[in-house]
């Protein structure tokens, strides 16, 4: 498999205090978007990698791609990379779920489709198959955490690690299958 950098998208407008995936597409400051490109432009040079770049369909990511685009980038965008569904859950604020509703989700961790949507053992198997096209990637934070899940057995709560930070980076290596 193909060695590739992902970068997780800039801190998007208006995500506060909100469940977000992938069905509230929200923007991000142009000039977050064209300073991350910015690191990927240079990361690209540093590591004498081709100028081509894949992102989600999501504005907070494919924001990137737009300028990578413009300074002669190669943009393919790969709904694969898409962030969680969240199904009802979606665009919601985390305030307006009752306490009953996380005991649903707890308990079925891997399980729950949050009414609708994708469930975490979806994403799991959605991100494991996804093959990489070319060597840098921007998507989300769910996904990005989902790929690298590194736990061995099924996550659970306690054991879920925390996405990455906003315009970071995470590399991967080719497996040795």
């Amino acid at each position: 498999m193909l060695a590739f950098t992902i970068w997780r998208h800039p801190r998007p407008r208006g995500a506060e205090g909100r469940c977000i995936g992938r069905r509230t597409d929200l923007p991000v400051d142009p000039r977050k978007a064209k300073r991350l490109a910015h690191r990927i432009r240079a990361h690209a040079r540093r590591h004498a990698l081709p100028r081509e770049v894949v992102t989600s369909p999501l504005a907070r990511a494919a924001d990137v791609g737009h300028w990578l685009k413009r300074w002669g980038f190669v943009w393919h965008v790969d709904s694969a990379l898409a962030e969680l569904d969240f199904g009802l859950w979606d665009g919601q604020p985390w305030h307006a779920f009752a306490a009953g509703e996380f005991d649903r989700w707890m308990n079925d961790f891997c399980g729950f489709d949050f009414d609708g949507g994708e469930s975490l053992t979806a994403l799991l198997a959605r991100t494991a198959a996804w093959s990489p096209r070319c060597a840098l990637a921007v998507g989300h934070g769910g996904w990005i955490t989902a790929r690298y899940w590194r736990g061995g057995a099924t996550p659970t709560p306690s054991s879920w690690p925390p996405p990455p930070g906003y315009s970071r980076p995470t590399s991967s290596a080719p497996s040795a299958a």
